[in-house]
C-alpha cells in the first residue's frame, strides 16, 4: 500500500503537466492571434494596408498552429474563418487599388499595453454623506465628563422650562377663577362667549374625550410592562443567588467565589430605584387621573356643537351698559399684555431647548494641559454663561406677569362692582369659569397623559438593557458556578475514601511464580506466485501493454512485479477519471 501512495505521489505532477501546459499553450497563441486581429484593424483606419496583410498573416500562422497541435483541447473554427475572411478581402484591395509593401512580422510594432483604467487621486470624503465614525471618539475622562455636563444642562433646561411652565399655570388659573376674558364677552349674557367657543374648537380638534380616554387606558398597560420586565429581572437575579447560597452551605469553604449577593449589590440598588421611579409614576398617574374625573362633565360639555353647548350655559340680563366702560377697556388691555407674556414665554421655551455647546473641546484642552479635568468648574462656567442671560429674561416674564395679574386682580374688582348682581348672573359667570377651567386642566391633562407615555416607553427601553444585563452576569455566575461544580467533582473522586493502613509482608512480596511460555512467533505467509501471475494476468487482460510499459520504463518502484501492475492500474485510473 505504502508503494502504490508513493507512485500516486509521483504520477500527479507528470498527469497535471501534461494537461495544463498544453492548454495554456494554445490559449496564449489564440489570445495572441486575437490581438493581431484587432491591431490590423487598427492598422486598417491608419491606411496601412500592408501592415494589415502582414498581421493577418502572422494570426493565421497562430491558429494554423492551434489547430495542429492542440484541437484536442479547444476549437479554432470561428477564429481560423473570421480572420480568414478578413485576409481575404485585405488581400483583394491591396492587389487591385493600394499596391501597399508587405512588411515581415520581426519588423512590425510591437503591440502595446492599452491603458484599461486611468489611477486618479484621492479628494476625501468620497462622498457628500461621509461621516467619520471616529471624529467623535474621545478619551475616557472626557466622555465621563460630557456625561456629566449632559445631565447639568439637562436638569438646567428643566429648571427654567418648568419655572416658565408653572407660572403659566398660574396665570391661567387665576384667569379661569375670575372668568376672563369671557367675562368681558358676555356682555350680552345670552351668548357663548368667543374665548370659550374657541377653546371648545380647540377641545375637539385634539380628539376631545376619546383621544385623552385613550392616553388613560394605555398608561395601565405601559406600566406594567415595565414592571415585569423589572421583577423579571430581580427574579433572576434572586433564583441565582439562592442557587449560590445553598452550594455555599453544602460545600462551605470549597465554594471559594465571590457571593452572589454582594455580586448583585449595584444591580439591585439600580432595580430599587427603578421601582422607586415606577412607584412615583403611579401617584403621579392618579393625580391626573382624579383631576381628569373633576372636569370631566365640563370637557364633555365642550365637545358638543355649538348649539347644546349655548343651551347648557345659563342665560343672565344683558349689561350692554358696560361695553363702553373705561374699566372693560383697562382689564382688555392687562388681558392683551397678559397673552403677549405668554407668548413670549413659549419663544424663549424654544430658544432655551435650542441652546448647544460642544463641551469635549474645552474638556480635551483642560486634560492636555492639566492632566486631569476639573468638570465641576467648567461644566458650571459654561452652564452660567450659555444660560445666565435666559434666566434673567425668565425671571423678568414672572415679575412682569405677577404685576399685570395685580392689576388684573384690582380691575375685575371694579368691574364686578359695576355688573348687576342677581342669581342668574352669578350661575351663568359659575358656569363659564367651569368651562374655561376644564380647556385649561384637558389642555395640561393631554399633555401630561403624553408625557408619561413617552416616559414609559423610554423606560422600557432602558430596563430592557438592565434586564440584558442581568441576564448575562447570571448567565456568566452559571457557567462559573458549572465549571466550579466539575473541579469539586474531580478532586472529591481522587480523595482516598479511607486513611492509609499497613499491608503484610507477606502480601507486597509474592512468590515467584514459573515463568511464563513465550508464545511463538507467528509467520507471515507471502502470497503465492501462482496467485501474483493470476492478479497480473487479469490486470494485463484489461490495460493494453503500450499505455503499461511507457511508464514502467520512467518510473521504476522497487517491489517486482507490484509496482508495474500498480503504474498499470493508475495509468488506467487516471484514463478513466
Amino acid at each position: 500500500m505504502l508503494r502504490v501512495c508513493v507512485c500516486v505521489c509521483g504520477l500527479l505532477p507528470y498527469f497535471y503537466f501534461q494537461e495544463v501546459l498544453p492548454v495554456l499553450a494554445a490559449k496564449h497563441c489564440i489570445m495572441q492571434a486575437n490581438a493581431e486581429l484587432h491591431q490590423s484593424l487598427l492598422a486598417k483606419q491608419k491606411k496601412r494596408f500592408g501592415e494589415e496583410i502582414a498581421r493577418l498573416q502572422h494570426a493565421t500562422e497562430l491558429v494554423k498552429t492551434v489547430a495542429s497541435r492542440y484541437d484536442e483541447y479547444v476549437s479554432v473554427k470561428d477564429l481560423s474563418d473570421k480572420i480568414s475572411r478578413a485576409l481575404t478581402a485585405a488581400k483583394k484591395d491591396n492587389d487591385f487599388i493600394y499596391h501597399d509593401r508587405v512588411p515581415e512580422v520581426k519588423d512590425l510594432e510591437h503591440i502595446g499595453k492599452a491603458a484599461l483604467v486611468k489611477a486618479t487621486t484621492i479628494t476625501p470624503p468620497l462622498s457628500a454623506k461621509f461621516t467619520d465614525l471616529f471624529e467623535k471618539m474621545v478619551p475616557m475622562a472626557v466622555q465621563q465628563s460630557m456625561s456629566v455636563y449632559s445631565q447639568r444642562k439637562a436638569e438646567t433646561v428643566n429648571r427654567l422650562v418648568g419655572t416658565m411652565r408653572e407660572a403659566t399655570n398660574l396665570c391661567n388659573g387665576v384667569l379661569a377663577s375670575l372668568n376672563l376674558p369671557a367675562a368681558l364677552e358676555d356682555l350680552s349674557g345670552d351668548s357663548i362667549p368667543q374665548s370659550i367657543v374657541e377653546k371648545a374648537r380647540a377641545i375637539v380638534q385634539q380628539g376631545g374625550l376619546l383621544s385623552i380616554e385613550q392616553l388613560i387606558r394605555d398608561l395601565p398597560e405601559l406600566l406594567t410592562r415595565n414592571r415585569e420586565i423589572l421583577e423579571e429581572s430581580l427574579k433572576m437575579l434572586g433564583d441565582e443567588e439562592s442557587t449560590d447560597s445553598e452550594l455555599r452551605s453544602k460545600f462551605s469553604q470549597r465554594w471559594n467565589r465571590t457571593p452572589s449577593g454582594d455580586l448583585y449589590k449595584p444591580l439591585r440598588a439600580e432595580g430599587g430605584n427603578f421601582r422607586s421611579v415606577l412607584d412615583k409614576a403611579v401617584q403621579a398617574d392618579q393625580v391626573v387621573r382624579e383631576r381628569y374625573n373633576t372636569h370631566c362633565e365640563m370637557i364633555a360639555l365642550l365637545c358638543k356643537p355649538e348649539a347644546e353647548l349655548t343651551a347648557a350655559i345659563p342665560s343672565a340680563n344683558p349689561v350692554k351698559t358696560l361695553q363702553g366702560s373705561e374699566v372693560v377697556s383697562v382689564l382688555r388691555s392687562q388681558l392683551a399684555q397678559l397673552e403677549e407674556v405668554k407668548k413670549e414665554r413659549e419663544g424663549l421655551e424654544v430658544e432655551i431647548k435650542g441652546v448647544a455647546f460642544d463641551m469635549s473641546s474645552s474638556f480635551l484642552t483642560a486634560l492636555a494641559q492639566d492632566g486631569a479635568i476639573n468638570e465641576e468648574a467648567l461644566s458650571m462656567s459654561q452652564l452660567d454663561q450659555s444660560y445666565g442671560s435666559y434666566s434673567q429674561r425668565v425671571q423678568a416674564s414672572l415679575r412682569s406677569q405677577e404685576e399685570l395679574l395685580g392689576k388684573v386682580q384690582a380691575s375685575h374688582q371694579e368691574f364686578s362692582k359695576l355688573k348687576q348682581s342677581n342669581s342668574e348672573a352669578n350661575d351663568r359667570e359659575e358656569v363659564l369659569k367651569k368651562l374655561a377651567s376644564a380647556h385649561d386642566s384637558y389642555v395640561e391633562i393631554t399633555s401630561n397623559l403624553r408625557e408619561g407615555t413617552k416616559f414609559y416607553n423610554d423606560l422600557t427601553e432602558i430596563l430592557l438593557k438592565f434586564q440584558n444585563k442581568c441576564s448575562d452576569i447570571v448567565f456568566a455566575r452559571k457557567t462559573e458556578r458549572d465549571e466550579l461544580l466539575k473541579d469539586l467533582q474531580q478532586s472529591i473522586a481522587r480523595e482516598p475514601s479511607a486513611p492509609s493502613f499497613n499491608v503484610p509482608a507477606y502480601q507486597t512480596n509474592p512468590a515467584p511464580t514459573a515463568a511464563d511460555p513465550t508464545p511463538a512467533p507467528r509467520t507471515v505467509f507471502v502470497s503465492s506466485q501462482s496467485s501474483m501471475g493470476r492478479w497480473e494476468e487479469r490486470i494485463r487482460g484489461q490495460l493494453c501493454t503500450k499505455e503499461v510499459t511507457p511508464l514502467r520504463d520512467r518510473w521504476k518502484c522497487t517491489g517486482g512485479e507490484w509496482s508495474e501492475i500498480g503504474v498499470g492500474c493508475l495509468k488506467k485510473w487516471f484514463t478513466v477519471f
